[in-house]
């Protein structure tokens, strides 16, 4: 007698789902980080660039010099906006996908579980049958003793 898990289908599919969600986090994990690198990247430029501005303004600086960075300043806080904007949709995306992970961790846990009760069932079963077994063959060795 072999056992088999009639959930077995099931608990595979589950595992698989399980897989596949954390793949999708770790994805959504790389593309956090790389929003967040961009936006670190253009916030220390723009502090570079500030920090540039007032030493030249120290020293003197045309007024269309002035001008070009304060454009310049202004399409970078642009930049500097979209990407943290990135990165609050990143983030809610990780935070989404973790949430689903931890999910289906939980459900597959579940099916280990039940997998794991409906074994030792199994086994309980196994044992008793083997006992019945072995007293129905210790009472034909009884009964073919009392024959002779």
């Amino acid at each position: 007698m072999t056992y088999e898990y009639r959930f077995e289908r099931i608990l595979t599919l589950k595992e698989q789902e399980k897989e596949d969600m954390q793949e999708q986090y770790k994805s959504s994990v790389s593309k956090f980080q790389e929003a967040a690198e961009q936006l670190y990247g253009a916030l220390k430029k723009k502090e570079t660039l500030e920090a540039m501005q007032v030493e030249k303004l120290s020293t003197g600086l045309s007024i269309l010099d002035i001008r070009h960075h304060q454009q310049f300043i202004t399409n970078l806080e642009k930049t500097i906006s979209y990407f943290q904007n990135l990165v609050v949709q990143a983030r809610n995306r990780m935070n989404w996908y973790e949430e689903k992970m931890i999910e289906m961790n939980m459900e597959v846990k579940k099916y280990e579980r039940l997998k794991e009760k409906d074994f030792k069932a199994f086994l309980v079963r196994l044992q008793a049958e083997e006992n019945k077994q072995l007293d129905e063959v210790s009472v034909t060795q009884y009964m073919k003793q009392e024959v002779r």
